[in-house]
């Protein structure tokens, strides 16, 4: 009997089919625990399965991105940021053009 708790993010291996896997989720309002394999594929427990596998925890493979086709270079958050010159926005280097609402002002 599994006395392993799920966590997000932790990656565990069934001793009896020797399939490695990740916690993605855990819906404790459904009792359901969300898994994703090394393959990509996803798929889900309830607590009662959870219990009654035979896990052990383990790392996470050097090569779990590559389903995904995730390199390294692809962060969540790059330092390569495009900034614009000009924060104002394109239209702001067009003079705007004279309204004429009659002889008693005109608006730029």
């Amino acid at each position: 009997m599994n006395t392993l708790m799920p966590e997000v993010s932790a990656w565990y291996q069934d001793v009896v089919s020797g399939s490695l896997f990740e916690v993605v989720a855990i819906d404790e309002a459904s009792g359901t625990i969300e898994f994703q394999m090394i393959d990509g594929e996803v798929g889900e427990y309830d607590n009662s399965t959870w219990r009654h596998l035979y896990l052990t925890p383990a790392e996470a493979p050097e090569d779990w991105r590559s389903p995904y086709e995730i390199g390294h270079e692809d962060g969540a958050y790059n330092d390569q940021t495009m900034v614009p010159e000009n924060f104002s926005g394109a239209l702001s280097e067009y003079e705007p053009d004279l309204l004429d609402y009659g002889d008693d002002f005109q608006v730029l």
